[in-house]
């Protein structure tokens, strides 16, 4: 006899006064107008307790991008190397091809985690890291590498500080005991992140394409079962999804942590062991055509299975009193959005179902390793596109899977905001030593070693650079017996890239830099570019103005996306194969700056080619690619000197693109010792890196028309290249050849300064 009653709510019969009250007190995270839509529009009679709760989750703009989704569209996300585009758990780009044809993935997902990384610092980050993994893993990829982007507020406010070590601990705390090195990364501080950090996190993983595993139900999949995998359920995370989708409130603080998982990276190590031992006996039994995989992430059974059956073209029937959970009398709601951590979802021909219920429960021992921990059958396929969900032999939820997904679609208003902004009419000083030293001294230019050194860098044997060491961290993932010989040599790269400082004066300008200066870094090791992801990272899309930084952001990843040519390949295009979208990094003090979170992948063919930024030896020359120019607006000069600047850097597109090409052919011709790209700090902060890194100096003379502050200090992007004397003309005509001049202007010295005209500076 069942115990649960169904509960249901009649809100066509509420006034608008009383239907928010009910959404307050169940807590259910709809506008009063979207629980009304629900009830007339879509299911056109009262909806269930669970339903209004799965819509909040399956329906907020952490899960169906209702204010984004027509954007979203607008992105190239295909060419000639992604297999994958953005619409799986993960993207994947070709990086190798072996003698038979065969092609070798790439997997890359982006995600954010940042509501959850404000609230409880460890946890929400480390849970960042575990999903991100797991979304590489369901691609049937093993995973290679993990990087992550942060931004902070102000650097010496308490409340920064415990977050910024919350963040770093919780990352290192997760990434290293699953043996996945962290390769690339950067931090900002800025005061605009004081209520809103920013934690995103990318995650590589490597397959072969006839081995994928896709996150949707196959071809004939009706009566498939649905095998539900590792911890058992409890309330931890519920409501996950739809708290990212919310401003942050302070005074809820201690109430929202109810939203935020908890982590166990020893019980995920073991599911990776697990899993990739699943993927061997899944291939040799020629079964992998019969499976889907997905990650439990945002939204949890819910989410994971109607995702799974409507990608397909199906629906599903669930039943929740199967689901193996660790708390009881759970309401049922719980159960099916809980967002508890360290879980996966197959969805398997009946056949595979004993394989796959024995591999985990026996071979792998779930249950013993974790207290709960298991694989359970859940539920089935169906023809019928309807996804249902059974408890107590009751139904609470019964939907069409497609109206599931979709959510509630927006279009929101923009309005372009009032800006003000204009050049400072400073006078050059006349100690440019004292202005180098605070260059050098502030907190967006400083090393982020304190950073790194917490991560594994070098696990797995695969590092070839590693981070720290160059603007991009390189591996060489097919480096072992298990690869066909001619792509063992095969090097990838991972670079990030966006500044604040840019985009609260120009959103589409700040984003266009925010991709070239992620090329760039690629290109700086000798990788040649082959696609990006994003993570979009804005305020309240409800605000027109905050809807405008979005819209003016998305134009400006269009425009790099569709214009950019990627050397060796005749099509046009940069594709974005991964990423996803926070809305709402907003308090009652205000709104992020639009932040656009890119990363960047880079590829060659001998990793071993890569090089370093560090200066190799004293008298070898300097090269400067990149003429400087009059671009000093949201630089690390003009912060120093107390002032934010109009004019930021705008590159022109065709002049990056000859300058990459150019710089990576030389580098594979062994014309290069050591590159860096220039960026915070301008070519000034730029020559000092390189030099710290090996305690060796150098001495510049610059031939420009500029004032030399603006010279040094400028960050247009650009170039700094190390060159052996007798390879100068070879490099020039290289050079030369993609319409690129390029310039000597100093040399390396053994006594670690920096020496340009007036300026001189002990390193």
């Amino acid at each position: 006899m069942s115990h649960y009653q169904v509960e249901s709510f009649d809100f066509s019969r509420m006034s608008v006064e009383d239907v928010q009250k009910t959404l307050v007190n169940y807590r259910i995270s709809l506008k009063p107008q979207e629980a009304l839509t629900l009830q007339q529009d879509i299911l056109k009679r009262p909806p269930t307790l669970a339903e209004c709760i799965l819509w909040s989750i399956q329906g907020s703009e952490h899960c169906s991008y209702k204010s984004s989704r027509k954007y979203l569209k607008t992105l190239s996300t295909t060419g000639p190397r992604v297999i994958i585009g953005a619409k799986e758990d993960a993207g994947i780009i070709a990086v190798a091809t072996d003698k038979q044809g065969k092609r070798y993935g790439l997997v890359i997902s982006h995600e954010s985690h940042n509501h959850p990384s404000q609230i409880v610092p460890f946890e929400g980050a480390a849970t960042g890291v575990g999903g991100n993994v797991r979304d590489v893993l369901c691609m049937g990829a093993e995973v290679i590498a993990i990087a992550d982007d942060l931004r902070f507020g102000a650097i010496h406010r308490p409340q920064t500080q415990w977050i910024q070590e919350g963040v770093i601990g919780g990352i290192a705390g997760y990434g290293n005991p699953l043996g996945i090195p962290n390769i690339a990364g950067g931090v900002y501080y800025d005061s605009a992140y004081n209520d809103n950090c920013l934690v995103t996190v990318v995650t590589l993983g490597i397959v072969a394409e006839e081995d994928i595993i896709h996150s949707y139900a196959p071809k004939n999949a009706e009566g498939y079962d649905f095998i539900l995998i590792g911890k058992p359920t409890d309330n931890s995370g519920f409501g996950g999804a739809s708290f990212s989708s919310l401003e942050l409130d302070e005074e809820k603080k201690e109430q929202n942590k109810g939203a935020v998982q908890e982590p166990n990276a020893f019980l995920e190590r073991h599911l990776l062991k697990a899993s990739y031992a699943l993927f061997k006996l899944l291939k040799e039994k020629n079964l992998l055509d019969k499976v889907g995989f997905k990650d439990l992430g945002a939204g949890g059974i819910a989410c994971a299975s109607v995702e799974l059956a409507e990608a397909g073209g199906y629906g599903a029937d669930i039943n929740l009193d199967a689901a193996h959970v660790s708390m009881q009398n759970l309401n049922p709601s719980v159960i099916l959005c809980s967002e508890t951590q360290e879980r996966f979802m197959w969805v398997v021909h009946p056949d595979v179902t004993p394989i796959i219920l024995k591999h985990y429960n026996e071979t792998f021992a779930l249950p013993s390793v974790s207290a709960g921990a298991g694989a359970s059958v859940i539920g089935k396929v169906t023809k019928d596109p309807h996804y249902v969900v059974h408890f107590q032999d009751q139904i609470i939820v019964n939907a069409l899977a497609s109206d599931v997904v979709k959510g509630i679609v927006y279009d929101r208003p923009v309005e372009k905001p009032h800006r003000v902004g204009q050049e400072p009419s400073f006078s050059e000083p006349i100690d440019l030593s004292a202005i180098l030293e605070k260059v050098l001294t502030h907190e967006n230019v400083k090393s982020r070693q304190f950073v790194y050194e917490n991560y594994d860098k070098q696990v797995q044997g695969r590092v070839v650079i590693e981070r720290g060491d160059s603007d991009a961290g390189v591996m060489q993932p097919f480096n072992n017996s298990a690869y066909p010989a001619e792509i063992q040599a095969t090097g990838v790269a991972l670079a990030v890239g966006q500044n604040p400082a840019y985009t609260k004066i120009d959103p589409y300008w700040g984003t266009v830099n925010a991709v070239v200066i992620a090329i760039m870094r690629l290109a700086a090791v000798g990788t040649i570019p082959q696609a990006l992801t994003d993570c979009l990272c804005f305020g309240n899309p409800e605000k027109p103005n905050q809807m405008y930084d979005f819209v003016e952001s998305l134009k400006a990843l269009k425009f790099v996306g569709d214009n950019y040519q990627i050397d060796g390949l005749e099509q046009k295009g940069l594709p974005i194969v991964a990423g996803n979208v926070s809305f709402y990094n907003e308090s009652k003090h205000g709104a992020i700056p639009a932040s656009p979170m890119i990363s960047a992948i880079g590829v060659m063919p001998d990793a071993q080619k890569a090089v370093s930024m560090n200066f190799k030896a004293a008298d070898n020359v300097i090269v400067l690619v990149g003429k400087r120019l009059d671009e000093c607006g949201g630089s690390i000069y003009y912060q120093v000197r107390g002032d934010a600047g109009a004019n930021l850097p705008k590159p022109d597109l065709v002049v990056v693109n000859n300058q990459i090409d150019a710089l990576t052919t030389a580098i594979a011709h062994g014309l290069v010792l050591s590159a860096k790209a220039i960026a915070e700090g301008g070519l000034a902060a730029t020559v000092v890196a390189m030099g710290r890194k090996s305690v060796i100096g150098v001495e510049l003379e610059l031939k420009t028309d500029l004032r030399l502050d603006k010279a040094l200090f400028s960050e247009t992007p650009g170039f700094v290249l190390e060159v052996n004397r007798g390879n100068v003309d070879k490099l020039k005509a290289v050079f030369a050849k993609q319409g690129v001049e390029i310039e000597v202007i100093g040399k390396t010295i053994k006594e670690p300064r920096f020496v340009c005209g007036k300026l001189n500076y002990i390193m």
